[in-house]
């Protein structure tokens, strides 16, 4: 568990799926069956799975990023892999599984909102043992994506895997994601939570996860558990709680061009925030470079389209305001 005199020779490592999306947008993207067609604005083939979109925009910010996920021998996880490389994004760790299909995504989005379809495919199969550890020796920072999609795969082994990464010197991070099966973590989430450092749920998520009504009651229940919380509010910005008093961050005020697509945002405001962290930013400080980077987002179709270089999303950030809450 060394590390070079030099440092860490990856910036960052992102663990958890892997999958195009499918991506329609209009105006009314609610399919009818019995047999009808709908037209809609736009289908795009686009970069997918929350691990990925933050690889990708971590990547933009000038990160040494690397992906650890699991993906099929097949067209979907071809594209998945050379999208990723053609951003600079080490995929050595993604392992592909012989004899399952990559997983896809089908979103419908309607301004801020979308319904999301997915078929998980060889996403749920990556474990703790599949993280190369000869990697985790050399990183600065490990974040899990979607942790409610590998609950069952890499769940069991992952607060090892954190403390593995502690102990080698990196600090963690870990964004939820939704729950699909309504559960919402038990003991196994408990451990996982004691050797992570920041949780980065969105407003849903973080009162399903804490089981209070509001935000403000969702805070301190989280921050028990271990982690600094910031808790993501779309357009609404963020707020986060580090020390005893939370603190409200707002949405850049220089934000330029039309709304396109809310996907992503949530995970480009991920890689915003923990390049702020890796460049030796407060808490409060890294969510407002994590609030530049997820808007910028916004103003492209998919989640990294229109996700933005360091400069710009640095320039951004400079226009984001905060106040205690």
């Amino acid at each position: 568990m060394s590390r070079d005199a030099a440092g860490p020779q990856v910036d960052l490592l992102v663990i958890g799926d892997c999958n195009p999306d499918v991506l329609a947008l209009g105006g009314d993207v609610t399919p009818e069956f019995d047999q009808r067609e709908k037209l809609v604005d736009v289908i795009s083939l686009v970069v997918g799975g929350s691990a990925a979109i933050t690889a990708l925009a971590a990547a933009r910010l000038g990160l040494r990023v690397a992906l650890a996920a699991a993906v099929g021998p097949d067209p979907a996880g071809e594209f998945m892999l050379g999208q990723l490389a053609a951003e600079g994004v080490d995929t050595s760790a993604v392992v592909t599984r012989p004899s399952m299909a990559t997983g896809m995504t089908i979103a419908l989005s309607h301004g801020n909102d979308r319904a999301i379809l997915t078929a998980t495919g060889a996403m749920t199969s990556l474990t703790a043992d599949d993280i190369p550890r000869g990697l985790l020796d050399r990183v600065g920072h490990v974040h899990v994506s979607s942790y409610f999609l590998v609950e069952h795969s890499l769940g069991p082994g992952l607060a090892d895997l954190f403390d593995y990464a502690h102990r080698c010197g990196a600090t963690t991070s870990l964004d939820p994601n939704w729950d699909p099966s309504g559960r919402w973590g038990g003991d196994q989430l408990l451990g996982v939570l004691a050797n992570t450092d920041v949780l980065l749920p969105n407003d849903q998520e973080a009162k399903r996860l804490s089981a209070r009504d509001t935000v403000g009651e969702a805070l301190p229940v989280l921050r028990a558990a271990g982690p600094r919380v910031v808790v993501k509010l779309g357009p609404g910005g963020a707020i986060c709680l580090d020390g005893p008093q939370p603190h409200r961050i707002h949405a850049p005020s220089a934000l330029t061009g039309d709304f396109v697509d809310a996907t992503g945002a949530g995970d480009c405001f991920n890689a915003g925030l923990i390049t702020g962290l890796l460049d030796g930013l407060c808490l409060m400080a890294a969510a407002s470079l994590g609030c530049a980077t997820g808007s910028a987002s916004t103003r492209g179709a998919g989640g990294t389209a229109a996700a933005p270089d360091r400069a710009a999303a640095l320039a951004l950030a400079a226009t984001v305001t905060s106040e205690p809450a």
